[in-house]
C-alpha cells in the first residue's frame, strides 16, 4: 500500500469515528461503482448521508475542500444515485465532505454538509 493510500484509510478511519460520535450509523464503507467511489455511506435522522473524506498532511496546496470539483461532486452524485437504486432507498440524501488535516499528533476536521456547485 503506498503512503497516499495508508494516509487516506487512516483518514476515512478518523472521519468514521467523528461521525459515529456524533450519532451517525455506519451503513457502508469504499462503495465502488464504475463511475467512483464514495468513501463512507451513513445513515442519521432518517437521512442517508454519501461522505468524501480528503485527507491532507499540509495545506500548503489547499485543503481537502479544494479537491472536490463540480466534475467530482457529479461523480459522487452518479455513484450515491447508483447505491439508492441498488438498495432501493426511499429516504431524503445528501453528499457530505470531510477534510481532515492531519499530523503525527492531531487531526483538525471539517466537516461540510451538503456539498453542492
Amino acid at each position: 500500500m503506498t503512503y497516499k493510500q495508508q494516509l487516506g484509510r487512516r483518514g476515512e478511519k478518523i472521519a468514521r469515528r467523528f461521525l459515529v460520535e456524533r450519532g451517525y450509523l455506519i451503513m457502508e464503507t469504499n462503495f465502488h461503482t464504475r463511475d467512483g467511489e464514495i468513501d463512507i455511506i451513513a445513515f442519521k435522522d432518517s437521512k442517508i448521508y454519501f461522505v468524501e473524506v480528503k485527507t491532507r498532511t499540509s495545506d500548503f496546496f489547499g485543503g481537502g475542500e479544494e479537491a472536490v470539483d463540480e466534475r467530482k461532486i457529479e461523480k459522487l452524485t452518479l455513484c450515491a444515485q447508483k447505491y439508492i437504486q441498488i438498495y432501493n432507498i426511499d429516504y431524503m440524501w445528501q453528499i457530505d465532505l470531510i477534510s481532515i488535516l492531519i499530523d503525527e499528533k492531531n487531526a483538525k476536521i471539517k466537516h461540510i454538509k451538503n456539498i453542492t456547485f
